[in-house]
């Protein structure tokens, strides 16, 4: 409950403080890649239940001659490329954790398609509300391997405490200023995660 409250208090101050940055990007996705500003897309959240997470959009939905979409890195731009190493494409998803479906520490929602190639251990990271950032994103983030970042998040899991989340958030804050970590060698963000056994 402390938690939730916490959550909802912080999301609410940063949105209001950052609302002109956000209404700028907003304005300036629009004007460099069209509708829809925001890139919505179905995550597993607590006890893996669905939900829509947020984002600015950052690419381009350019395809090929069968109207397949491009690779992300063909279809990242400049702009996008911009506002992903400032991380301000994630700022919507203050609205998840005033919705309820993030928390602004955890492990980070993945795609729906990976909750069936989780071993058990690896699905515990779905025991707690998935976050904004969280303790693999600030020993790594998408620099690390699928096995580091899901045992860094089992360890959240096991280690929460109000303090711990302070400290990822302080140390977010840091990752953030430094644009360490935002993606895989080779990657536009990471390589797809193929399995437990991978």
């Amino acid at each position: 409950m402390i938690k939730r409250l916490f959550d909802l208090f912080l999301s609410l101050i940063l949105v209001f403080a950052l609302l002109p940055i956000i209404l700028s990007i907003a304005i300036l996705v629009r004007v460099k890649l069209g509708s829809p500003v925001l890139f919505t897309q179905m995550r597993p959240g607590l006890h893996g239940r669905p939900f829509y997470l947020y984002k600015f959009r950052s690419m381009t939905d350019q395809r090929d001659q069968y109207g397949n979409l491009l690779p992300d890195n063909d279809r990242l731009t400049t702009f996008g490329k911009i506002i992903r190493r400032l991380s301000f494409d994630e700022l919507p998803q203050l609205f998840n954790v005033i919705k309820g479906d993030l928390s602004l520490v955890g492990p980070r929602p993945l795609l729906m398609e990976y909750l069936p190639l989780y071993s058990p251990e690896q699905s515990r990271r779905h025991e707690v509300r998935p976050g904004i950032t969280g303790w693999a994103q600030v020993n790594g983030r998408n620099a690390i391997t699928w096995n580091e970042k899901f045992k860094l998040d089992v360890w959240y899991v096991d280690n929460k405490s109000f303090l711990i989340d302070i400290k990822i958030l302080w140390l977010t804050f840091i990752k953030v200023i430094r644009s360490e970590g935002i993606n895989q060698q080779g990657q536009a963000t990471v390589e797809k995660y193929r399995g437990a056994g991978m």
